[in-house]
């Protein structure tokens, strides 16, 4: 406890995923949390989103978090961005302050710049690949980036790790094929907007299993790390 204690994670998207891994390390006694993500709180994330209640809804993620934190461990040091993480804004962010580097963010490209910034760093990161459109929170699994199938978003993050030349990632995933939204089922919160990407569903067990395992892997790896540190 006093090793986390001291330890700085950083948490890039605090969505359906990334709100329990905070959740799961504020409630562990991880010293120290950075919180990124420039989204407001919708009443579309209330289904899945640990932070997301009729409360907070309009309010802005790393606030909501921040204040989470605060009540289940006042004394962890919070510090907030209220923005996307994308090659833009990676100068915002010193990878050698910290002891983990949590993706869980949507897009690829900011995925990628998060992965390749802490193997620069020399700082252990975990990614989460697809969470959307699945309904069995039992097929979650921890594997190396190129030990993945199925998922399509992990495909497409083999592709781009060989390109770069990342040799490993550790990752969770699962190979439950996602299903196929009925075109019906669009939001009327959406009709407006002109899109040809698949609007992806959720559910409230899928997501928050997914951020509970990478928070596991997260607490399990800056243990190990000590316990070698210390010959234990």
């Amino acid at each position: 406890m006093e090793h986390l204690a001291k330890c700085r994670v950083a948490v890039f998207g605090i969505g359906g995923v990334g709100g329990y891994v905070v959740e799961a390390l504020a409630r562990s006694g991880v010293g120290a949390l950075d919180v990124i993500d420039n989204d407001k709180v919708s009443i579309t994330n209330i289904n899945r989103q640990i932070i997301a209640t009729t409360k907070t809804v309009g309010k802005y993620k790393v606030d909501v978090a921040e204040e989470r934190i605060r009540d289940i461990f006042p004394d962890c040091e919070v510090r907030k961005y209220k923005t996307f993480y994308l090659p833009e804004t990676q100068d915002q962010f010193d990878f050698t302050e910290y002891d983990y580097v949590v993706d869980a963010i949507d897009t690829v490209t900011g995925k990628l710049t998060i992965i390749e910034n802490a193997k620069k760093a020399g700082v252990p990161v975990i990614s989460s690949m697809g969470a959307g459109n699945k309904l069995n929170p039992a097929a979650f699994e921890v594997a190396d980036i190129y030990e993945t199938s199925v998922c399509p978003l992990a495909k497409v993050m083999r592709h781009e790790c060989k390109k770069r030349g990342i040799d490993s990632l550790k990752v969770v995933y699962s190979k439950e094929a996602p299903i196929k939204p009925l075109e019906s089922a669009k939001s009327e919160f959406l009709e407006s907007e002109t899109t040809k990407r698949a609007i992806p569903g959720s559910t409230a067990f899928v997501p928050s299993v997914a951020g509970l395992i990478m928070a596991g892997e997260v607490i399990n790896d800056l243990c190990s790390d000590y316990r070698e540190q210390a010959h234990i």
